[in-house]
């Protein structure tokens, strides 16, 4: 296994940091960690809601076909 193919960071946002952590700021990095983390936890998230809302709407097209008292 190659070493270089583990790091997936563009070379732009490594600059960036490797430049900023040289002269003294660390807050880049953490900024970047957080927008990082916010594009990973979006898409699930999005997933979550849209089940959610789906389950929802079934749940109640379900109650409404129910005939009490009927067998099937």
């Amino acid at each position: 296994m190659n070493v270089s193919s583990v790091y997936a960071q563009c070379a732009m946002c490594r600059a960036t940091v490797e430049n900023n952590v040289s002269n003294g700021e660390t807050t880049i990095g953490a900024g970047l960690n957080t927008g990082i983390l916010y594009l990973l936890v979006t898409p699930y998230l999005l997933a979550m809601v849209i089940g959610f809302l789906w389950y929802r709407n079934a749940k109640k097209r379900r109650t409404k076909f129910v005939f009490h008292g009927d067998k099937f």
